[in-house]
């Protein structure tokens, strides 16, 4: 089930900021506030500073906008080469501390009267109503091994869920301040999104000994536009390795497309067409250290093996697609918001008009 404060369109109203408040005709009386712990990429050389009464001088402003780069040239060309790029201190340690803090919470207070059980090999058959509502809920799924035969957990229940999503980055005060960061939408704007929309997130535990593996896959495949524009960021929150079930992946696969579609219909999912079989020989281990991020092009094909560790490899992973008048969200996505929760640009100032859907 969600947890109660994921479907309360008045949380939802306090979260959004003023500016977009009032650009939907709604007014706020109050405003979250959420630690400040998201601070900027300082080692990259961002910047996040409070707002100061005095007018800035333009002269000093011009070199503040250099050092607010994320990437450098040298990343951006592996970005278009590889497809995908590796950011080392991209997240500080208080940054991963207090999303791990946040998702244990969510997890004590998550009643499991429901079960979900989320298969990244056979998602297909597994599809039901709690899973396409989670587009719009903080929702829970377990790990394929996560019951026995009757039923009942294996473990603990903190031990036994794969995942959250899949909205958690608009509707938990937590995640939406380190989504909405400053150095999360000025990555975006330089891997070439003219109006990021982030439209999915997750929450992956990869649980010790019964961590699920993904098979190959692309974020194309999942979340379409027209034309693709899904940029997928993995942050990892603990330490990946090889052992703990991290991220392999294929350089240069990006150039040969999305090769299928996941479609939902009907409240069901199909895919179009089977992945192609991978020679898993050619893909590369990305072990990283928490708090770094990884950013994926939508066509390139990564996948993860289970962890076998008596470790968890927990990871944020955000789904950002550009919301610009020139992409079109398709609606064969398997997600799709309620009206009264529309998907809202990182942009402030861009108002919540959803993407136009055929």
């Amino acid at each position: 089930m969600s947890v109660p404060l994921a479907s309360d369109l008045k949380l939802y109203q306090q979260l959004r900021p003023p500016r977009l408040q009032k650009a939907s005709g709604l007014q706020l009386k109050q405003t979250i506030k959420s630690p400040s712990v998201f601070a900027g990429r300082q080692s990259r050389g961002v910047k996040v500073t409070q707002s100061s009464q005095a007018m800035p001088d333009p002269a000093a402003a011009a070199p503040a906008a250099e050092e607010s780069k994320v990437l450098n040239q040298e990343e951006l060309k592996r970005f278009e080469k590889d497809g995908y790029i590796v950011l080392e201190n991209f997240a500080s340690p208080g940054e991963c501390a207090a999303l791990i803090e946040r998702a244990n919470s969510l997890v004590d207070g998550f009643n499991p009267e429901k079960i979900s059980v989320f298969s990244t090999t056979n998602q297909a058959s597994n599809s039901d109503d709690y899973f396409f509502e989670s587009a719009n809920n903080i929702s829970f799924f377990f790990e394929e091994g996560a019951h026995d035969e009757q039923g009942n957990l294996r473990q603990e229940k903190a031990l036994s869920i794969n995942k959250i999503g899949h909205a958690i980055h608009d509707l938990d005060p937590v995640f939406r301040k380190f989504t909405r960061s400053s150095k999360m939408t000025e990555l975006l704007l330089e891997l070439g999104l003219v109006k990021p929309l982030p439209v999915q997130s997750m929450y992956i535990f990869k649980q010790p000994r019964i961590g699920g593996k993904y098979a190959p896959h692309q974020d194309g495949s999942f979340l379409a536009t027209e034309p693709h524009s899904v940029i997928g960021l993995w942050l990892a929150v603990e330490d990946a390795t090889l052992e703990n079930g991290c991220l392999w992946t294929l350089p240069g696969s990006h150039r040969d497309g999305v090769q299928n579609r996941m479609l939902g219909i009907n409240k069901k999912v199909s895919f179009d067409k089977a992945m192609p079989e991978y020679d898993l020989s050619k893909f590369t281990p990305l072990e990283v250290k928490a708090g770094t991020l990884i950013a994926l092009h939508h066509a390139n094909v990564h996948f993860s093996e289970h962890n076998t560790s008596s470790k968890s490899r927990h990871a944020y992973s955000l789904h950002v697609v550009d919301g610009s008048d020139q992409h079109i969200w398709q609606p064969d996505n398997w997600l799709q918001r309620r009206p009264d929760l529309p998907l809202e640009p990182m942009l402030p100032g861009k108002g919540l008009t959803p993407m136009v859907q055929v």
